[in-house]
């Protein structure tokens, strides 16, 4: 029989590992950002060598499942590399997940680039910019604007990723409800509410996207 006490009386632990799981997302989201917008502009130089290198990063990352990822890193790479062995559960699961954001991250920038009028990136060259000027200065602002709706949704993905770090040994949202569940064998009640919670994120989520896809809408108009 269902335990309402013990359902509500959940969701406080549960919270407790709120900031582990938010914080993994949150800077896994800002660094692939930041790498993902790199290797766009990169593969967009079509620069000889490099570019062709990271087609096989990007095709690597969005290919394989996250999990072998995160044990390939975690488990994996220590054997080969030592030093990987140096790294926390914690470090290694911010690393895994901002490189798996920032290959789908890149592909989305550099699809927002490729939708920018070729004239504009003409214009700049005219003007005197170089290629990468351009692309800083007048293409990718324009570019990150219309990227904003597909990059709230990889942030939604990020953050359900993050259910799999507890494979780690992380006490993250999942880690912590398996505990609970073990110990209370109320399954359905823990991951109910388990369920229940990441839903509450993900549409604070979308609603924080909607606000700055309607912020930078008035500043476009403008």
């Amino acid at each position: 029989m269902f335990d309402w006490q013990y359902f509500i009386s959940v969701f406080p632990k549960l919270f407790k590992a709120l900031p582990v799981t938010l914080s993994i997302g949150v800077l896994a989201m800002a660094f692939g950002l930041v790498l993902g917008t790199a290797v766009a502009l990169v593969r967009q130089g079509r620069v000889p060598v490099i570019s062709q290198i990271l087609r096989f990063y990007v095709s690597f990352f969005r290919g394989t499942p996250l999990m072998v990822q995160l044990f390939l890193f975690f488990f994996g790479l220590p054997q080969v590399f030592p030093i990987m062995g140096q790294l926390s559960a914690f470090q290694a699961a911010v690393l895994v997940m901002s490189i798996n954001a920032s290959a789908y991250i890149a592909e989305t920038i550099r699809g927002a680039i490729s939708a920018i009028d070729p004239l504009q990136t003409s214009a700049g060259l005219s003007m005197g910019f170089s290629f990468w000027q351009t692309m800083f200065y007048i293409v990718l602002p324009q570019a990150m604007r219309a990227a904003i709706p597909p990059l709230g949704n990889t942030f939604i993905g990020v953050i359900q990723g993050t259910s799999l770090t507890f494979m780690l040994g992380l006490q993250d949202i999942m880690g912590l409800s398996k505990m609970h569940a073990a110990a209370t064998y109320r399954f359905f009640e823990t991951y109910l509410a388990v369920g229940l919670l990441y839903w509450a994120i993900m549409v604070l989520i979308g609603q924080l996207n909607k606000w700055i896809e309607h912020r930078l809408s008035q500043g476009w108009r403008s």
